[in-house]
C-alpha cells in the first residue's frame, strides 16, 4: 500500500508540474500596454538588471512605473500629447549608482479635427469662470502627480462601460469655430444610467463637481497609473474609497462641457494623458462581408 501511495504521488506531482511551470512563469510575467512611441502613446523599455537590484526610471523629472521581467526590469513609460517628435531620454538609476540615460525615439502622429457646437459660455468663459476652472485644473493636477509604491498587477485594463467609442484620443477639438486643446480621453456612448464600473483595482483619489468634466473621479491605481471619468449622472465613490476591478465607481450622464450623455475616461500614466486603447484587449477582428 506504501509503495502504491508513492507512486500515485509521484504521478501526480509529474502531471502538475506543466501546470506548476506555466504558474510561475505567469506570476513573473507583466502585462504591459501595447507600445506606441507617439505623442499620447505609451513606450516600453527593456533594463537589465538583477531581481534584488530594482532601478529608478523618470521621465521629465516624473518617475515612471518599472516592473520586473524575467530577465530584467520593464519601463513603461508615458507619452504627453505635446512631445515633440524626436529623440527623447529617460534617466535610469540602479541602486547605489548614477543616473544613466537611455534614449529613444517618438514618432510623428497626426490625429484628426473634431468640430462641437457648445453653449458659449463654456467656450468663452467669464473672469468667475476662468478662475473656478484654474482652481479644478491645480486640484486635479495635485492628484495626477502623485506617484503611489504598490505596482499594479497588469496593465490590461477592461472597458469601464459597454458601448460605442464615439470620438477616439487625441482628436484636434474645435468648438465653436475656436480650437482647443486636444481631446485627452476616450469618449465612450452610453445611456444616462449606465453602471461605470472599476477597469482595475485601486484607490480613489479624487471626486468632484466640475465645469468642463461635470462630476468627475479619479482612481489611483499605483506607479503614476491614474484613470478619470467625466460627465457622470450620480457618483457612487467617496475618496479613500479602495476598489476592486468591476466596482461601480458611478453612472454614466451628461453633466460639464458636453454635447450628449457618454463617458470620457482617461488614463494618466507619469502624468501625461495617453492613449487608453492600447490599455484594452486588441479589437477583434473585422467580419468580411459575404460576397455579394
Amino acid at each position: 500500500m506504501t509503495n502504491y501511495r508513492a507512486a500515485w504521488w509521484a504521478a501526480a506531482l509529474l502531471a502538475a508540474a506543466p501546470a506548476l511551470v506555466v504558474q510561475a512563469f505567469a506570476a513573473q510575467s507583466f502585462v504591459a500596454p501595447r507600445a506606441a512611441a507617439v505623442p499620447g502613446g505609451v513606450v516600453t523599455l527593456r533594463i537589465p538588471g538583477a531581481p534584488d537590484a530594482r532601478p529608478t526610471v523618470t521621465f521629465n523629472d516624473q518617475p515612471a512605473l518599472v516592473a520586473r521581467e524575467q530577465d530584467g526590469w520593464l519601463a513603461i513609460v508615458g507619452i504627453s500629447l505635446d512631445t515633440e517628435p524626436g529623440e527623447h531620454q529617460v534617466e535610469v538609476t540602479s541602486p547605489g549608482g548614477t543616473a544613466q540615460p537611455m534614449k529613444f525615439t517618438v514618432a510623428a502622429k497626426k490625429y484628426p479635427v473634431q468640430e462641437l457646437r457648445v453653449p458659449p459660455n463654456q467656450v468663452n468663459l467669464s473672469p468667475q469662470d476662468e478662475a473656478r476652472v484654474q482652481r479644478e485644473s491645480e486640484k486635479q493636477r495635485a492628484a495626477l502627480d502623485s506617484f503611489t509604491a504598490g505596482l499594479p498587477p497588469t496593465l490590461r485594463f477592461r472597458q469601464p462601460v459597454p458601448g460605442r467609442r464615439s470620438s477616439s484620443f487625441g482628436l484636434r477639438r474645435v468648438f465653436n469655430g475656436e480650437s482647443r486643446r486636444p481631446h485627452s480621453g476616450m469618449d465612450i456612448a452610453a445611456a444616462t444610467g449606465t453602471p461605470i464600473l472599476a477597469p482595475l483595482a485601486g484607490r480613489v483619489v479624487d471626486v468632484g463637481s466640475y465645469f468642463f468634466n461635470g462630476n468627475n473621479v479619479i482612481v489611483d491605481h499605483g506607479q503614476g497609473v491614474l484613470t478619470m471619468y467625466c460627465h457622470m449622472s450620480k457618483v457612487r465613490v467617496e475618496v479613500g474609497q479602495e476598489l476592486k476591478t468591476g466596482d461601480v465607481i458611478g453612472e454614466v450622464g451628461a453633466t460639464g462641457r458636453v454635447t450628449g450623455p457618454h463617458l470620457h475616461w482617461g488614463v494618466s500614466l507619469n502624468g501625461s494623458w495617453v492613449d487608453p486603447a492600447l490599455f484594452l484587449p486588441p479589437p477583434p477582428p473585422a467580419k468580411k462581408k459575404p460576397a455579394q
